[in-house]
C-alpha cells in the first residue's frame, strides 16, 4: 500500500506534526477501506478519531492549520475572492470563489506546488483546461478561464452547487430505473457533444457525475480527455492504462493506441450497472485483479441482482459494456434512443439489433449459439431445435410404418 502521505495534504500533516506514526495511519487507512467495502463512506480524521490516535482537539487544530495552508496559494490568484475549500485530491485542491469582475459564484481548481514543478502534471492540467473550453453543453461542467499566478496553476470552472453521483452510491443509496435512466441519459447526451467535437473522456465515473438541486446532471473532468485525432499523444500512451479500475474499458486495460468513443460507452455502462445495482460490475482485492475481470470475467447481469430492474435496462447496460466495442453502441445517438424506449416501458431496438448480429456471427463461425433462456431478448426470432423426446417417437413412427408396408406386400 502506497502511504498516503504521498496523496494527501492531510495525511502529510498529520505526519509532519508528529500526530501518528506511519504504521498507524496505514491501519486507519486499511479500516477506512474496510468501510468503503461495507459501503460506507468515513472520513480518515474519524477514523482516527475512532482508533484513539488523535483527539477532537488535535483534529481542531489540524483542521486549521490545513485550510491556512491550502488557501493561500488559491488568494493569490489575481481577480477572484476565495469563499471556502470544497474539496482535495491526489491532483489539485478546489475552492468555492467569487469572480470579482461578473460578480459570480465559480469554482477554481489549484495544481499543487509539488505538481507544479512536473512538466507533464501541468501540460495534463492545461489540456483539461483546453478541452473543456471546446464544449459548450448544459450537462458538461463549463470552463471559464485558465492560468498561472505566484507559482500555481489554476482552472476556473462553472459552481455545481449539489452533490456527485458517488456521494449517494458511498451512502448506501443506489437510484431507482427511472432517476438513474434520466442521469444516463444526460450524461450520454454530454458524451455525445464532446465525441462529436473528436473528444474522448476516458474517464466516465460516478465521481466525475454531478448533480444539481434540479437534478441537473453534469460531466465534469476532463484531466484525462483526449482528441481523438492526437496520434502523437495515442502513441505516447501505449500500453498504459488511463482510466479508473472499476470502469475502465477493456481496450484502455490494454492499452491499445486506437482508443475511440466507445471506451466512454464502456464507462458509461459501468456507471449505470453500479447506480442501479449499489455494486460496482467487477470487484477485487487489486486494481489489477478488478481490471482482468474486466478483460475476462462474463458480467453477471444488473437484473440478476436487482431483480425488481426491467430487462431492457439489462440489456442496454450489457450492450454498452459488450467486451467487444464492436458489439457495443456504435455511438451515444444510439443508446440515447434506447434509454428513451426503456423509459416508456418498451423494448431497446438497438440493444436488440447488437444481440441479433452476435447470434448470427456465432452460426457462421460455428460457436455455440446461447439457448432461449440466455438470450438477452425474450422475443428473439431464433429456431429452437427439436426435442429429443420428438424426434424419437417420429424415427419409430417411421418404422412400423416401413413394416406395414413390408408386410402389406407379401399379402
Amino acid at each position: 500500500m502506497a502511504l498516503p502521505s504521498e496523496e494527501s495534504s492531510f495525511c502529510k500533516l498529520i505526519i509532519d506534526r508528529n500526530l501518528v506514526e506511519r504504521g498507524e495511519l496505514e491501519l486507519a487507512r486499511a479500516r477506512q477501506k474496510e468501510y468503503e467495502d461495507q459501503g460506507r463512506r468515513v472520513p480518515l480524521a474519524q477514523v482516527l478519531l475512532e482508533m484513539g490516535y488523535v483527539t477532537k482537539s488535535q483534529l481542531r487544530r489540524l483542521s486549521g492549520g490545513l485550510e491556512d495552508s491550502m488557501a493561500r496559494p488559491a488568494e493569490q490568484i489575481p481577480g477572484f475572492k476565495i469563499l471556502n475549500k470544497l474539496g482535495q485530491g491526489a491532483m489539485a485542491s478546489v475552492y468555492k470563489a467569487k469572480q470579482l469582475s461578473l460578480d459570480r459564484t465559480v469554482a477554481i481548481k489549484v495544481l499543487p506546488k509539488r505538481l507544479s514543478e512536473n512538466p507533464e502534471f501541468v501540460e495534463r492540467f492545461y489540456k483539461e483546461g483546453r478541452a473543456a473550453a471546446r464544449l459548450n453543453h448544459n450537462n458538461i461542467v463549463q470552463a471559464i478561464d485558465v492560468g498561472e499566478s505566484g507559482g500555481y496553476h489554476y482552472f476556473v470552472m462553472e459552481f455545481i452547487d449539489g452533490k456527485t453521483v458517488y456521494d449517494d452510491l458511498a451512502n448506501g443509496k443506489p437510484y431507482g430505473e427511472e432517476d438513474a435512466i434520466k442521469i444516463i441519459s444526460q450524461v450520454a447526451m454530454a458524451l455525445e457533444h464532446a465525441h462529436e467535437r473528436g473528444f474522448i473522456h476516458r474517464d466516465v465515473k460516478p465521481k466525475n457525475i454531478m448533480l444539481t438541486h434540479q437534478n441537473i446532471a453534469k460531466l465534469a473532468d476532463m484531466g484525462l480527455a483526449r482528441e481523438a485525432s492526437d496520434h502523437v499523444a495515442a502513441a505516447q500512451e501505449a500500453g498504459r492504462a488511463y482510466g479508473t479500475p472499476y470502469y475502465i474499458s477493456p481496450e484502455q486495460i490494454r492499452g491499445e493506441v486506437n482508443i475511440d468513443h466507445r471506451a466512454d460507452i464502456y464507462s458509461l455502462g459501468a456507471t449505470f450497472y453500479h447506480m442501479v445495482t449499489g455494486r460496482v460490475p467487477f470487484e477485487g482485492a487489486t486494481p489489477s485483479a478488478v481490471m482482468h475481470k474486466h478483460l475476462r470475467e462474463p458480467l453477471t447481469p444488473p437484473d440478476h441482482l436487482v431483480p425488481t430492474l426491467s430487462s431492457g435496462v439489462s440489456e442496454v447496460v450489457e450492450v454498452m459494456m459488450a467486451k467487444n466495442r464492436n458489439e457495443r453502441y456504435g455511438n451515444c445517438r444510439e443508446l440515447i434512443q434506447d434509454l428513451e424506449l426503456v423509459a416508456q416501458g418498451r423494448p431497446p431496438l438497438m440493444a436488440h439489433k447488437g444481440l441479433d448480429q452476435e447470434t448470427l456471427r456465432k452460426l457462421a463461425t460455428g460457436d455455440q449459439v446461447p439457448q432461449d433462456d440466455e438470450l438477452l431478448d425474450d422475443e428473439a426470432d431464433v429456431v429452437s431445435p427439436p426435442s429429443w423426446t420428438l424426434v424419437v417417437i417420429l424415427v419409430v413412427a417411421a418404422g412400423v410404418l416401413a413394416i406395414l408396408n413390408i408386410l402389406q406386400l407379401f399379402t
